[in-house]
């Protein structure tokens, strides 16, 4: 059956000798597999440079019944970019964040099913990181802690929890504090608390300044952090970090060495 819908392409893969696999994040159907026939022949019907990471595209698909729709790949029987992005795959500093949270977004999202909310997110997301000039450095910051709402693991934010010193009775354990001041983040937890935890995952002060204004301003708000690049580098590295110990096998992202060299 033909459907028309939305989407947003993840990754694409060579298969036999003219056509490819891609993996596209659609609005009806979620992350689904499909085969492009002969797409890299002179006369392609469908063309490879549609194909870009994170290229937004409307597309007719071909899906299989019900019964079957988990088994194998779907066909595309039209694909075509809408809108056409005009500056991430020619500019060098968003072509690697946008590769950079393509490699994020093929390891997070396994959805095979619809999921609006997300889908809107980021379709919006990948259209202000075309239009935004100039570039924010710390688009990615902003880009992987709201995603985390979408995943079910976004951090509780507005209030502090003291983890029950030794000295101040059972009250003081789950105690409400109204302000951010010298808290660490539990990345275990997906709380901040005044206390150290005890095990090593946490992000400390003054770190944690920057990670909870990031967590109070929509990534549409999204401005420069004024952080330095081994603050920056530190902070990634723990966002990732909090997704490793919420997503089962998160692996290492590779392509974050490439957006650390366009830092510098």
């Amino acid at each position: 059956m033909l459907h028309k819908t939305r989407g947003i392409v993840f990754q694409v893969t060579d298969f036999r000798e003219t056509s490819v696999v891609a993996k596209i994040y659609t609005e009806l159907f979620g992350l689904q597999g499909y085969i492009i026939n002969s797409v890299r022949k002179k006369n392609a019907r469908i063309r490879q440079n549609a194909l870009h990471p994170l290229s937004l595209v409307d597309l007719v698909v071909y899906h299989k019944t019900a019964e079957s729709s988990h088994k194998g790949l779907h066909r595309i029987a039209e694909i075509r970019p809408n809108p056409v992005l005009q500056n991430i795959p020619f500019d060098v500093r968003k072509s690697s964040i946008a590769l950079f949270l393509d490699e994020v977004l093929c390891k997070a999202i396994k959805e095979e099913e619809s999921n609006p909310l997300m889908f809107d997110f980021l379709f919006q997301s990948v259209q202000l990181l075309d239009l935004q000039t100039p570039v924010n450095n710390d688009f990615h910051i902003y880009f992987l802690m709201w995603l985390t709402k979408y995943l079910g693991f976004f951090p509780q934010v507005g209030a502090e929890r003291e983890k029950g010193k030794k000295g101040e009775g059972e009250e003081a354990a789950g105690a409400i504090h109204p302000t951010f001041s010298d808290s660490y983040f539990n990345l275990q937890e997906g709380i901040f608390q005044f206390t150290i935890p005890i095990h090593p995952y946490y992000v400390e002060p003054p770190l944690t300044d920057v990670f909870k204004k990031v967590l109070q301003s929509p990534i549409q708000l999204a401005g420069s952090l004024g952080i330095t690049v081994a603050e920056k580098r530190m902070l990634t590295e723990k966002i990732l970090e909090y997704y490793q110990l919420h997503l089962p096998s998160f692996p290492e992202i590779k392509s974050r060495k490439v957006l650390e060299e366009v830092w510098s």
